[in-house]
């Protein structure tokens, strides 16, 4: 089953990122899960820009749910192109999108995904609010 990726969403960030050659399985390829900690790196790199840090004292953020949908293939060596999207704040939530794609052939998706990211207190480990940055670059 393939997950369509919403065409109402906010591009607010982007970045390259290497493929490793530990990235690799053995039927020469990215692994598939590999793909899952693409999308987790240019979240948190976000996130550390923004400044927010997580902290287990703290709040932050945590992933509730999480997908790919694998197009084409990744292989060593190269450099991939990841962009963050997204979409649908709630008062604890939102939707994130990445697109993954070879950084000579940004037209070209090899991989989409998404995860939806629930702002909580790491020590009563309850939801919270999201912080209101974030809300404002999503809607604005």
């Amino acid at each position: 089953m393939r997950i369509e990726i919403p065409e109402e969403k906010k591009l607010v960030y982007e970045m390259i990122t290497p493929i490793r050659w530990g990235d690799m399985d053995a039927m020469g390829h990215v692994n598939n899960t590999v793909y899952f900690r693409y999308m987790e790196t240019i979240r948190m790199d976000w996130f550390l820009r923004l400044g927010y840090v997580p902290s287990p004292q703290g709040n932050g953020p945590v992933v509730v749910n999480a997908f790919c949908n694998f197009y084409k293939e990744f292989c060593y060596p190269g450099d991939i192109h990841l962009k963050l999207y997204l979409s649908e704040p709630t008062r604890a939530t939102f939707e994130s999108w990445t697109t993954m794609s070879m950084s000579g052939e940004p037209d070209q998706i090899n991989a989409a995904g998404g995860a939806t990211v629930m702002w909580v207190n790491f020590s009563l480990k309850k939801s919270t609010n999201l912080p209101q940055p974030i809300k404002d670059i999503i809607l604005n």
